[in-house]
């Protein structure tokens, strides 16, 4: 996991996986920038493992930036969180654009 700030904004990249064993470190790492009134872009390409949990702390997230008037943008969808979101139809609550690469079934 990897951030880096600039002056409104923060880039968060998650690598490997966006799972219960890593919830309160990732939970800190997304809650915390938002509560400082910034924009959130968390890149979710390097994510390898993606479960319910994950998907939670993402929503998460998502209802925190709009309680404090933060904005959370979700990029780089890997294919791990392309599945669950597809599977469990969520794509709409986070309002990004999902690029599917070609071949993603």
């Amino acid at each position: 996991m990897s951030s880096e700030t600039t002056m409104r904004e923060v880039d968060l990249s998650i690598a490997g996986e966006l799972s219960i064993y890593r919830a309160d470190e990732l939970k800190r790492a997304l809650i915390e920038p938002l509560a400082q009134g910034v924009r959130l872009v968390v890149n979710l390409a390097g994510v390898t493992e993606f479960d319910t949990c994950g998907l939670q702390l993402l929503m998460l997230a998502k209802r925190t930036a709009a309680a404090l008037g933060s904005e959370l943008q979700l990029v780089g969808h890997s294919p791990a969180v392309l599945e669950v979101f597809e599977l469990l139809n969520v794509a709409a609550f986070f309002g990004d654009h999902l690029v599917i690469a070609p071949g993603h079934q």
